[in-house]
């Protein structure tokens, strides 16, 4: 057994599609309702794809040239955890020549060796200079936890001469900063309040 499917009302047509027959607006109409013919409509089209293609290939270019430019950070980053000390090192090679020829004097003497040392701290202090690399010398001034490190504290009454509360009464140990970073905090005792 077979459904014939209900019927449907017809829809009405309207005017203008009944006068062209129903037939879809032809090449030449749309022409003329944009304004042009075919010719221009070819031109500008032809120019449209090659504008499109011109930004589409500055476009893989600028992805490209920021890509490279990615990966030469990184290369340059790589490279400065490498061999980012190496201008200490280098700097420092002069201070560990010393210190072997002191090691190598057949028969040293006592005035031999402290020029020797001398020398050789002469060295490592202009090593240290030349790569920021400074001492923190807070002797007498006020205590700064940033950059000091108490380790006691001692009676105002025993430092001389008198210091006021809260300021470096004695270093115990040098401190040093690498441009304004600490390195090493300076160890110290402080006045008592």
């Amino acid at each position: 057994m077979t459904q014939q499917a209900p019927d449907r009302p017809e829809q009405p047509v309207p005017e203008d599609a009944q006068a062209s027959g129903n037939r879809p607006a032809a090449p030449e109409d749309a022409a003329a309702a944009t304004g042009g013919t075919d010719d221009e409509l070819a031109r500008r089209l032809s120019e449209a794809e090659a504008r499109a293609a011109e930004l589409q290939d500055q476009l893989l270019r600028a992805a490209a040239e920021a890509e490279n430019v990615r990966r030469r950070a990184r290369e340059d980053v790589a490279k400065a955890h490498k061999y980012g000390i190496e201008a200490f090192a280098e700097s420092l090679l002069p201070v560990k020549d010393s210190l072997e020829m002191a090691l190598k004097a057949e028969t040293p003497t006592v005035e031999n060796m402290r020029e020797g040392v001398e020398a050789t701290l002469r060295l490592l202090v202009s090593s240290f200079e030349k790569h920021r690399l400074l001492e923190i010398d807070p002797q007498g001034q006020k205590f700064d936890p940033n950059c000091h490190q108490a380790i006691s504290t001692v009676p105002a009454t025993s430092v001389q001469p008198p210091l006021a509360p809260n300021h470096v009464a004695h270093v115990l140990q040098k401190g040093y900063l690498i441009a304004d970073r600490v390195l090493r905090p300076v160890l110290v005792t402080v006045v008592q309040d």
